[in-house]
């Protein structure tokens, strides 16, 4: 296969278990992507990363811009070769973080004006430029430019975002094919779709990537930013049966369990979020029992992995007694290990629902899944 080439390989009803051939490696779907916003993964290494099974791993624009800067990272060898993750990335365009800077923001049709959250100067970015960053960087698939509204956007902001996200689609992927003139197997490029929770909105961006058959995948943005959940599926459900068959779909930022196996069942194929990573620094365990709260008093003795039907280093290896005493002495172990444990959890659960897929069973068992994982925890 050639690189950006998706196969599907099963299906059941709208759901589906494919592979992707990227420049990097083949990456088999359902994926969850862990988060490494600015080249790592909180507390979690290469190394980590590879022991539970991530294939692909995301990396954001805006924050690899202002630092250390797209020029040094290329200078290194790129962003693969900077962080030490020899297999596929994807970068984010920078959307989502202009759209969720507190200050000094501007969007107009040229691109987006804001203040640095890390030094208060004010930079720009645009369709072109954050092409020439994420070539700079080097993922193997690029995400287009968008402009990200809330959830519950009033109808005419949602349709203002829409129309500005497709005129800025189309400067990206002008700019995107100069850049690839000499190395087109290199990077390819994404759009990503707007409208809020309004279903002809959301129809019409649809339509106007699906009118040409350039891309090689497609995403879903501007869902999970505050619109309630049952929304966000209604959302899909209207859009699954249109998707193209052919490529690969990406619903950005979603990543909490529940939210995926929904996801998968409109046939989503790749996921991004910070969730496992960040209630594993704060104490929160994803378990087939629901989510768990390591600090509780009631694991102070307690002689159980933290998840028995987990394969990661955390559950083998220790006990919730002793997971419970690295976070009530502030100990940074015990963040690595239930962030590493959360990681695996995702991982695992597109992996299992890939496997029922094949064998026909998703429906049954994803149902199941959900009402056991909603109905517990600690």
């Amino acid at each position: 296969m050639k690189p950006f080439e998706y196969r599907v390989d099963a299906t059941q009803g709208q759901a589906r278990t494919g592979r992707l051939w990227l420049p990097h490696g083949i990456v088999t779907t359902p994926a969850f992507m862990p988060v490494g916003t600015q080249g790592t993964v909180r507390a979690l290494s290469p190394y980590d990363l590879e022991s539970v099974g991530a294939a692909i791993v995301l990396g954001n624009t805006y924050h690899l811009h202002l630092r250390p800067g797209e020029d040094i990272v290329a200078d290194l060898g790129g962003l693969h070769r900077f962080m030490a993750w020899p297999h596929p990335l994807l970068t984010d365009s920078g959307g989502f973080q202009v759209f969720s800077l507190e200050g000094f923001r501007k969007v107009d049709d040229a691109g987006v004006e804001f203040q640095s959250h890390i030094d208060g100067s004010r930079r720009r970015l645009t369709p072109e430029s954050t092409m020439d960053i994420q070539w700079a960087l080097g993922a193997d698939i690029a995400m287009a430019f968008d402009h990200v509204v809330p959830g519950q956007a009033e109808r005419s902001v949602a349709e203002d975002a829409l129309e500005r996200t497709g005129r800025w689609l189309e400067r990206c992927a002008a700019r995107h094919r100069t850049l690839a003139l000499r190395e087109p197997r290199r990077q390819t490029l994404w759009p990503i779709l707007q409208g809020a929770t309004f279903p002809d909105l959301r129809r019409r961006a649809l339509d106007r990537v699906t009118s040409t058959d350039r891309w090689t995948g497609l995403a879903i943005g501007g869902l999970a930013v505050g619109e309630p959940k049952q929304v966000m599926y209604q959302v899909l459900d209207t859009l699954g049966p249109s998707l193209p068959p052919s490529i690969p779909r990406y619903l950005m930022g979603v990543g909490f369990p529940e939210d995926m196996l929904q996801g998968i069942s409109t046939g989503i194929d790749f996921f991004d979020c910070v969730a496992p990573t960040r209630n594993g620094r704060n104490g929160t365990a994803f378990t087939i029992d629901g989510p768990l709260n390591i600090r509780n008093a009631a694991f102070k003795r307690d002689p159980a992995p933290l998840d028995g039907s987990c394969d990661c280093e955390t559950c083998r290896t220790y006990t919730r007694a002793y997971l419970r005493h690295l976070f009530a002495a502030d100990e940074l172990l015990g963040l690595r290990l239930l962030s590493l444990h959360n990681v695996r959890f995702l991982v695992a659960l597109a992996e299992e629902a890939g496997k029922q897929i094949a064998a026909g069973s998703f429906d049954s068992w994803g149902k199941d899944w959900i009402n056991r994982y909603n109905s517990r925890g600690m």
